[in-house]
């Protein structure tokens, strides 16, 4: 399943401090009071669970190592390290350390994604098939 990025806006903000107090005092909040785009992202959470998919949250700004952001690619490290070094994904180096920022391995992961499919729409109209 492709990671699933969660944007929210202000609104979404202020409900989710506003139930958060709620149930950080002890206070029962009803699921209908959440925001709709809360309701669905816990939905899709509650559901990877039940299916015994293992779940990460992150923010987007949070820096992976080297070797959590090729396995996130299901690469290895010193390909990764290749792909760092070409520019392809941004770095910045603590000490003698990489270290990639989250957001920019998830684009690099869509960029490729979108890169295959383009091809593979390709090569169906090269082959005649009616699919694409």
């Amino acid at each position: 399943m492709p990671t699933q990025k969660y944007m929210p806006t202000a609104s979404d903000v202020e409900a989710t401090k506003s139930v958060l107090s709620a149930l950080q005092a002890g206070n029962a909040v009803a699921f209908g009071d959440l925001p709709e785009t809360l309701r669905r992202l816990l939905l899709e959470l509650l559901a990877q669970i039940a299916r015994n998919e293992p779940v990460a949250i992150m923010p987007l700004e949070a820096q992976l190592t080297t070797k959590e952001a090729a396995d996130l690619l299901g690469v290895s490290r010193p390909h990764l390290v290749k792909l760092l070094e070409r520019g392809e994904i941004p770095f910045t180096r603590v000490g003698k350390h990489r270290r990639v920022l989250l957001k920019d391995v998830l684009e690099y992961q869509e960029r490729i994604r979108e890169e295959a499919l383009d091809e593979l729409q390709r090569q169906a109209q090269e082959l005649g098939l009616d699919y694409y």
